[in-house]
């Protein structure tokens, strides 16, 4: 009798709330790097402040590793580490960095909001995980939502084309780094994928270790710490929590959930800075939470709806003989 593998871990009824728990955390996180990062940024540049946050997430990763003993993981993780660690712990974040400074903060954030789709529809192709009705319209309303949050933040400044080109190249990249990264987490826990491929990320960087140098002289105290608090919390421990909710569902559903982020940062830029929300981005955010809750919600028994999924390793037998009759 054959039996078919299943996708990710099956944790039991008493864990169940760890899994959302930790996508809650990711998010909350990531929201509050944008605060962050535009106040370290106009102190570090974009490669110097990527080269910190990494080394800084890189020390915490590696510390918590070494103090749990739980070393390297298997070799079959290492292709999808080694992507990781280059696309989405590297190029992302200095992408993102430097696009951020080209164009104003609206159209970065439409921009880097394609990466969520990109996510859905990789995963469909690479990992066969199948694109449902309730995903697909759930992004939909998300991203509808952080195109008008985008809005309500542009301001007058400029768009370079430059600019343009490297938010599309970070939302590429962080798309390749999460489909990437999900098969590697089937060969180790989500502290070793994500501590060596912070380390991995922070090699990319290590060109930029002149400037970070000479500008961590002249920074003032409050970037500084602003850059340490990016690596420790929102890539440390958020890329962790993460790790082990993406295990646990698809990359294209833990993709939708980060359009949470955008409404988060507008009540965040509301209490942290006093930015107060325009009616406009209210509407955007009530939107990108509306989406969310949309993908995430149960699909209802019965055949699956939607671009199939690639068939398991396990029914290849049955489609030959099928075919054969045929």
């Amino acid at each position: 009798m054959t039996t078919t593998p299943t996708p990710f871990p099956v944790s039991p009824p008493a864990h169940r709330w760890r899994a959302p728990a930790a996508a809650c955390t990711t998010v909350v996180l990531w929201a509050s790097a944008f605060v962050s990062i535009r106040s370290a940024g106009e102190a570090y540049s974009p490669g110097a402040l990527a080269l910190g946050r990494l080394l800084a997430g890189a020390l915490v990763l590696g510390a918590i590793l070494i103090i749990r003993r739980e070393g390297l993981p298997r070799r079959g993780a290492w292709p999808g580490i080694i992507t990781s660690g280059v696309l989405w712990f590297g190029l992302y974040m200095v992408a993102l960095n430097w696009g951020e400074q080209e164009v104003d903060a609206g159209t970065a954030a439409m921009l880097v909001n394609i990466g969520p789709i990109l996510i859905a529809l990789l995963g469909a192709r690479m990992l066969g995980e199948g694109l449902p009705r309730r995903l697909l319209l759930g992004m939909g309303v998300s991203f509808a939502g952080a195109v008008v949050v985008g809005l309500a933040m542009s301001g007058h400044g400029g768009s370079s084309v430059l600019g343009v080109a490297l938010c599309l190249l970070a939302a590429v990249a962080y798309a390749a780094g999460v489909v990437s990264q999900k098969p590697a987490l089937a060969h180790g826990s989500s502290l070793q994928i994500n501590t060596f491929g912070c380390l991995i990320g922070a090699v990319v960087c290590l060109p930029f270790t002149g400037v970070l140098v000479s500008e961590a002289a002249d920074a003032p105290l409050s970037a500084t710490l602003n850059m340490v608090y990016l690596g420790v919390f929102p890539t440390a421990l958020a890329f962790t929590t993460w790790g082990y909710a993406l295990a646990r569902t698809t990359a294209g559903m833990m993709g939708a959930t980060t359009y949470a982020v955008p409404a988060l940062v507008v009540g965040m830029a509301w209490v942290l800075l006093d930015e107060v929300p325009t009616p406009l981005g209210i509407v955007g955010g009530a939107l990108c939470l509306a989406g969310v809750a949309v993908s995430r919600s149960r699909q209802q028994p019965g055949p699956a709806r939607g671009i199939p999924a690639r068939p398991v390793e396990g029914s290849r037998q049955d489609e030959e003989r099928r075919a054969e009759r045929t």
